[in-house]
């Protein structure tokens, strides 16, 4: 497989020198679509593109046999006059996907990425960006793009600068970076006479009082620790791509370094592993089977952003009707702190092919996604099917079923492509229960989440290590099957301090070199939590 990675990146840098070749042939043909006639851009023709999407494991994408004659993409095609070609990528293949994409050529019209340049988009996107195969949008933004440039942050926009000083891609922005939460069973804590826990230990014991009860899987266990590392954050050891601290000599270091907090973390899933108080299993747990496990009522204490608190709760109580869930502050460590990784400041991002006809109608399209049009139709959906107007108001049909759940999750969230992904104020201000989502926002998730010095663009010198590659909110494979062997026994876990060294001669003394370098010249972003 890796032979395999290796051949697709070298066709990729080849293809992309020949398309850069071709582009130079092009700018004349470029220049003529820059002096497109208003009245032409406005043509009363459906503006026709294709766009490439993670599908995200939403189960309605995943599940419909052709996304595009999916009703929903009809009306948002009917509102934007355009005829879409939406072509599917699967959420786990992700990056490997953007690679053969990439060097196979066939690269549609927009690309949708993953936040900035190397995070989780493929190491193949940097590569295409230099050989010309995307437009810069700085210009098409200021004369096409007056929404996308008032409610887009700034520090959305930056993160999407490359290094030539140039903006490639429109961001979907998060205005509150604290989106995961600790969800917990708040009926079974309510059965068992608990408080809701604050420390480590308190946490373990509302665990141990859940199994007595018959809880399947007091903690949600999932592969990778994905949206499974509460612990981690307790001792505040995220093996993250952003999570670098300063170390007693004043250099960068990984947090992971932190052996003794690191050994305190794994100890704690190594109790819980034992105790019987999360799945045997959890390593090989996906994300269809973790939510699964969720909303069947089989878990009591998980991890997930807490924007879908709502959805997750009716789902559960078609399996659970007298279940009830509650985000609740993450448990503590050592320093009276926790919480989950900090998101960055963009979620996803849209970059557009260079060889595309009528850019500026598509930058016209994601302005769009901003307007107080855009906000109605993905929030309450299709008039006289989601909600009817009375006396000027919006009579919404609240979801019931576990479909109409997934329907309009992947409505608010998946099509909606540029929006501030914090919450679905619309949808949350209807309710008492969604006002008080809002306050939990604003409240015990404001308060909570862990970060660090974080180099972007990523340090190049991890670009040829892949078992020591992190990503955003998973540990690298060399110290991922380290961690699985100390918490299920069949490594020591106080040979932590060897897994550190031996990151440092797989490779990592070269990373703590660039980024001791980098760090000096000030290439970095501080950590937003202190």
């Amino acid at each position: 497989m890796k032979e395999v990675k290796r051949l697709v990146k070298i066709l990729a840098v080849a293809l992309f020198s020949l398309i850069l070749l071709v582009g130079c042939q092009s700018e004349k043909t470029s220049e003529k679509t820059e002096n497109t006639k208003e009245t032409e851009e406005e043509s009363k023709e459906p503006l026709k593109f294709s766009i490439s999407m993670r599908t995200l494991a939403f189960t309605h994408v995943e599940n419909s046999p052709n996304i595009n004659e999916d009703e929903y993409v009809k009306e948002l095609e009917k509102l934007t006059n355009t005829d879409l070609e939406i072509r599917l990528m699967p959420h786990n293949e992700y990056s490997t996907k953007m690679d053969l994409m990439f060097a196979s050529g066939d690269i549609p019209d927009v690309v949708q990425t993953s936040a900035g340049y190397g995070e989780g988009s493929g190491q193949t996107l940097q590569q295409a960006v230099e050989a010309g195969v995307f437009l810069p949008l700085d210009d098409l933004i200021e004369k096409y793009g007056p929404n996308l440039k008032k409610y887009i942050p700034k520090a959305a926009w930056e993160k999407q600068r490359y290094k030539d000083g140039k903006i490639y891609s429109i961001p979907e922005f998060l205005s509150n970076p604290s989106r995961r939460a600790t969800y917990i069973r708040k009926d079974l804590l309510d059965k068992a006479g608990l408080e809701v826990p604050k420390t480590v230990e308190e946490t373990l014991n509302v665990l141990r009082e859940f199994k007595k009860m018959g809880v399947a899987q007091p903690f949600g266990g999932r592969a990778d620790f994905k949206y499974a590392d509460t612990f981690f954050g307790s001792f505040d050891v995220f093996p993250y791509s952003s999570m670098w601290e300063v170390d007693k000599d004043g250099k960068p270091v990984p947090k992971f370094f932190d052996s003794k907090n690191m050994e305190a973390a794994l100890k704690t899933y190594k109790t819980m592993y034992d105790e019987g108080l999360l799945h045997k299993e959890f390593l090989t747990i996906d994300s269809k089977q973790y939510k699964n496990e969720a909303i069947t009522g089989n878990i009591g204490m998980w991890s997930m952003n807490a924007n879908e608190l709502l959805q997750w709760e009716q789902q559960l109580k078609e399996n659970v009707p007298e279940a009830e869930i509650a985000v609740v502050p993450s448990p503590v460590g050592p320093d009276g702190k926790g919480g989950y990784y900090l998101y960055g400041d963009v979620t996803r991002a849209y970059a557009i092919n260079a060889e595309t006809k009528n850019p500026e109608r598509i930058i016209k399209f994601f302005d769009w996604m901003l307007s107080e049009e855009a906000a109605k139709y993905f929030t309450y959906g299709i008039e006289g099917k989601d909600y009817t107007m009375e006396n000027g108001k919006i009579n919404y049909k609240t979801p019931v079923s576990v479909d109409e759940v997934n329907i309009e999750r992947y409505r608010t969230a998946f099509l909606w492509m540029v929006q501030d992904t914090t919450y679905i104020k619309g949808l949350l201000e209807l309710t008492p229960e969604g006002q008080e989502l809002i306050k939990v926002y604003d409240t015990i998730l404001a308060k909570e989440g862990r970060d660090g010095i974080n180099f972007d663009p990523p340090l190049t010198a991890l670009d040829t290590l892949p078992d020591l590659q992190p990503g955003s909110d998973t540990p690298p494979k060399l110290l991922m099957g380290h961690m699985a062997k100390m918490i299920t026994g069949a490594e020591p876990i106080s040979d932590w301090p060897k897994v550190v060294e031996e990151w440092k001669e797989r490779g990592g003394n070269k990373v703590l070199e660039e980024a001791a370098d980098r760090y000096k010249k000030k290439e970095f972003t501080e950590s937003r939590r202190k």
